[in-house]
């Protein structure tokens, strides 16, 4: 693979990576953390959704935990790199 490629995948990897560290770090400092929906199409108030610790538990911790997962799939992203086909 083309060492230039490998470069820009794991940067990338590495800001995706921190990005989701920080939004988890601050959704357990505040309390609330803020759910955006993936879907280009709708952008309605319910695709920007804020889970607070105190009222919504359960969608809270469901939403930290993807959060805190995402952040660590891609900080091992950025370890590894890209090894198609090995």
């Amino acid at each position: 693979m083309n060492p230039a490629l490998d470069l820009l995948y794991r940067l990338a990897a590495f800001g995706l990576g921190i990005y989701c560290v920080r939004k988890a770090w601050y959704g357990y400092v505040e309390r609330k953390i803020l759910f955006v929906s993936d879907d280009w199409w709708d952008w309605s108030r319910w695709s920007r959704q804020e889970f607070c610790r105190d009222t919504m538990p359960i969608r809270y911790w469901m939403q930290m935990v993807g959060t805190a997962g995402g952040a660590l799939l891609c900080l091992v992203g950025a370890i590894v790199g890209w090894q198609p086909g090995s």
